[in-house]
């Protein structure tokens, strides 16, 4: 009796050990993508995680895995929000809603922005993302068009277009005036009104989808 306890005390102890380093590496993780995006390596966050760099690849093969593994939740955040924002009853007041509060997120997570909007990390997950978020965006636009406040030419794609220019200016901007990109989101939401109709028309999805794969996240060590 004594021989079995012995032997299954060091297997508990182990397990409850190899649950703690995983989890200590993902809350690395999870600070360092938010504060320097996708490009940090398993060496860093082992480091900021405060365990060897051989435990972070016993517990994750690579870093795509461990973005993976992470952003799981932050899919199902977005997924929420758009949700939310497709339950406000005023359908441009929701459209205006998922972009200013989608940009806040992106904003403040480079790791969320950069899976968003693709950066050659966490294919898999970027493409699951799109699937999830494309029904909801389109809703969001087909919505706000049938009201009459949105302009007839607005398309699903141009809502990736828009994050990537708010994005670039909350970039740039992030240490004189971090809140910068709300302005230029006034500007296009202004646009966005107008009865007119622009000469040059949307992206297709799939060229969306190739502009995105083109776009690659500056870095901010």
């Amino acid at each position: 009796m004594s021989t079995q306890t012995t032997q299954t005390k060091p297997k508990r102890q182990l397990r409850a050990d190899a649950e703690r380093n995983r989890q200590l590496l993902l809350d690395a993780a999870k600070e360092l993508f938010a504060e320097r995006g996708l490009h940090v390596s398993l060496d860093d966050i082992a480091k900021r995680a405060g365990v060897g760099v051989g435990t972070a690849y016993r517990r994750f093969s690579s870093r795509s895995e461990l973005i993976e593994a992470l952003f799981d939740e932050r899919i199902d955040q977005m997924v929420e929000l758009g949700e939310e924002c497709l339950a406000i009853e005023d359908p441009w007041d929701g459209l205006v809603a998922f972009i200013e509060r989608s940009t806040e997120l992106q904003s403040s997570d480079r790791g969320l922005k950069e899976i968003l909007l693709g950066s050659g990390e966490g294919k898999a997950k970027i493409g699951e993302i799109r699937e999830r978020m494309r029904p909801i965006g389109s809703e969001l636009i087909e919505r706000a068009k049938a009201s009459g406040d949105l302009r007839s030419d607005f398309a699903p794609p141009d809502l990736p277009m828009i994050q990537i220019m708010l994005g670039g200016i909350a970039d740039a901007s992030a240490t004189v005036e971090p809140d910068l990109w709300r302005r230029y989101l006034e500007l296009l939401l202004i646009g966005m009104r107008t009865n007119g109709e622009c000469e040059r028309p949307a992206l297709e999805w799939e060229q969306m989808v190739d502009v995105l794969s083109c776009w690659r996240p500056p870095r901010r060590d």
